[in-house]
């Protein structure tokens, strides 16, 4: 596991350098969601793909910028599913931006991720690693290296709302939810991004994030594999919860297609008993 969290670091040492350098505009190909790419979510795929060509323990890779599984090595052992840039449509307006990658051992499903890994992309880059029963640890890079800062852990309650989604396309429950939020004093933090907001209430100690289903996507937008259960294992291993809108465990999660999507909500325990409580969830 450790010859893939320095890959990741050393990865993330070149897309950070292609976003200060690279082209911004979009190339002429679209993802395996249709969605057009830019050159920096191509080249980012590139980077990612290239650095793991050689890591005998990769079986396969699994990427949001394409269709289907890259078979590496048969003697593998784990399947690495990423986004390899996310939130990239804000690099022109410098905004943070970030890779996700989730990390896992057998079926892909929820349950068989060993670890994950995310990428903040910003003044500074800073990159979050989990494994099953410890805490997430932080590490900011300096001069090429990552040191570490410290582990992570969530407040019973937060200050901070990030609601996803275009609100028009809101179930009343939803809204109902977030404006209660508001009540009570939280404050909006919403990039657009999801890496940097949900990386924001992790280090400012809780909150929550949500991305429900929406009239025009009723099972969400953000990606399973790539997206959904890499973070709810760190906000689980942090303290917090990670469910959908039934209040399943996003870590249950059992994706039919490797792009499938689901509605998520991510935060702190006090945020999530509350949003059970708007949806009418029992459990």
């Amino acid at each position: 596991m450790q010859t893939i969290f320095d890959t990741i670091k050393k990865v993330a040492i070149k897309i950070d350098h292609a976003i200060k350098t690279e082209d911004l505009g979009y190339s002429d190909s679209e993802n395996s969601s249709g969605e057009d790419q830019l050159k920096l979510d191509v080249k980012s795929d590139y980077i990612i793909e290239e650095a793991f060509q050689d890591i005998s323990i990769v079986k396969a890779l699994v990427s949001e910028e394409k269709e289907g599984i890259l078979a590496l090595h048969e003697e593998g052992n784990y399947t690495i599913c990423y986004d390899p840039l996310d939130g990239s449509s804000l690099a022109d307006v410098n905004l943070s931006v970030g890779s996700i990658f989730g990390i896992y051992e057998g079926e892909l499903k929820g349950e068989n991720l060993v670890a994950s890994a995310y990428v903040v992309y910003g003044p500074r880059i800073e990159l979050v690693l989990a494994v099953k029963d410890e805490k997430p640890q932080h590490y900011r890079a300096q001069d090429g290296l990552f040191n570490f800062i410290s582990e992570i852990t969530l407040d019973e309650k937060g200050k901070l709302n990030a609601p996803g989604g275009t609100q028009q396309n809101w179930a009343d429950s939803h809204k109902t939810f977030v404006d209660g939020l508001f009540a009570e004093g939280y404050r909006l933090r919403y990039s657009g991004g999801m890496v940097p907001d949900l990386h924001q209430i992790l280090l400012k100690g809780g909150g929550i994030f949500s991305y429900p289903g929406t009239t025009d996507k009723p099972n969400g937008k953000l990606r399973q594999l790539f997206e959904v259960i890499p973070f709810a294992f760190i906000y689980e291993q942090a303290g917090g919860q990670a469910i959908n809108n039934k209040g399943m465990r996003l870590m249950e999660l059992v994706p039919a297609h490797p792009h499938d999507t689901s509605p998520c909500f991510f935060g702190s325990n006090y945020e999530v008993a509350a949003l059970k409580t708007a949806y009418g969830i029992k459990n």
